[in-house]
């Protein structure tokens, strides 16, 4: 359905038209991967720090900083979803042995496996754009970087 009937509104011209779209396509792509991640009761935050640190695991402990720079919401309290993650058992932090001020972070056993039980979730992304090709995925991604600059 094109975005003039969704919203059921006008647009100024295309470029408004544009951000609009790309704005409420992004909302609606994230509600419903949420709904995933809800039955895991675990954050959309929570989930990209599990999946950055299975990522870089086999490079040992990486810092707060480490995480924050990968994390997809630049925003996001790093510290505090850690320790979220901590009390659940997912992650070990400890002190840095260079600078007492840096928090080593790694995944556990238990937040492996955890992220494990979420392939659902992971399946799930792949198919939030079922509806284009490859060949429009690789030009959506084209586009967007573009977009970014």
């Amino acid at each position: 359905m094109k975005i003039d009937e969704e919203v059921k509104g006008r647009f100024r011209n295309d470029y408004h038209r544009g951000i609009i779209n790309l704005t409420y396509t992004v909302n609606q792509l994230s509600y419903q991967f949420l709904q995933h991640l809800k039955k895991h009761k675990v954050t959309e935050p929570q989930y990209n720090v599990l999946r950055v640190l299975r990522g870089y695991r086999s490079e040992g402990p990486v810092s707060i900083g480490f995480l924050k720079d990968r994390m997809l919401d630049k925003n996001s309290d790093v510290s505090r979803i850690v320790d979220k993650l901590f009390e659940k058992g997912f992650v070990e932090r400890n002190e840095n042995a260079d600078d007492r001020r840096q928090k080593d972070v790694e995944i556990t056993v238990a937040g492996l496996a955890f992220i494990e039980a979420m392939f659902d979730c992971e399946k799930k992304t792949d198919t939030l754009l079922q509806n284009l090709t490859l060949e429009e995925v690789q030009e959506l991604n084209r586009i967007l970087d573009k977009i970014r600059g």
